[in-house]
């Protein structure tokens, strides 16, 4: 069965155009770290080639993708001629989808923080309305106001993007590892789209990644690993899976 790859990124190189097909080169730069031994990985160079009636629905044009970032799905080819094929390896394109851009990534991050000063600013105010009733049975005559340093930290807890709900940890993106047998499906690519809508909206996944304690190794939530890739996310929420212990 063939690899299938994931690439994500802007085109390096003016669009070419032939019969039935276009071609492009892109690059995508290596995981920033490696088992402990072995080099890092740099820039590696492809060539992506998509149908036209495909590439023609993503509305791009010849100016438009060196600006816009974009997701491949395909898989490696070594059958197209060297002429054009200039870069390291080939990529037959199945699926392409114009991702969202920076700046819209930064006005829902914005627009979180603006929801947790606002939450942070009701609890105060019914802080203040509660019944006097309630403040006649506390036995110390005066209410010691609590060190500004807990205030501090207690406001920025607040303002901490939400979680999905089960969430037990998070953990850097670089630090999961992605098991062959995922990196050769092919998730719907119309399911991936509403839940890159959904980080959109929420600024957080619909549900954590499932990895294994220890190695991290992913168990469950290919689609939410790319969905995380696509926007950039640093860090990711996580369900751990534990290894059964053998008598």
């Amino acid at each position: 069965m063939p690899h299938k790859m994931t690439l994500t990124g802007s085109a390096t190189g003016p669009l070419r155009e032939y019969d039935r097909y276009v071609a492009f080169d892109m690059r995508e730069k290596g995981s920033p770290s490696a088992p402990k031994g072995l080099k890092k990985s740099t820039f590696i160079s492809y060539t992506v080639f998509v149908a036209k009636k495909a590439f023609n629905k993503t509305g791009l044009t010849k100016k438009s993708i060196m600006n816009e970032k974009i997701l491949i799905q395909g898989e490696p080819t070594l059958d197209i001629p060297i002429d054009e094929c200039p870069e390291e390896i080939g990529i037959i394109c199945f699926q392409i989808t114009v991702l969202p851009n920076k700046n819209d990534k930064e006005a829902n991050e914005s627009k979180d923080k603006k929801e947790a000063k606002q939450e942070v600013a009701a609890t105060k105010q019914e802080e203040k309305q509660e019944p006097v009733a309630k403040e006649a049975e506390t036995v110390e005559p005066e209410v010691k106001e609590p060190p500004v340093q807990e205030k501090t930290a207690a406001l920025q807890h607040k303002q901490l993007p939400t979680q999905p709900k089960g969430t037990q940890d998070i953990v850097s993106f670089d630090e999961i590892i992605v098991p062959e047998a995922f990196l050769k499906t092919h998730p719907n690519p119309v399911k991936t789209k509403e839940v890159v809508e959904f980080v959109k909206r929420t600024g957080h996944l619909d549900k954590p990644l499932t990895i294994e304690n220890g190695s991290k190794v992913l168990k469950d939530g290919y689609r939410r690993y790319i969905v995380a890739k696509t926007v950039n996310m640093d860090k990711v929420p996580v369900i751990y899976e534990y290894q059964k212990q053998e008598d």
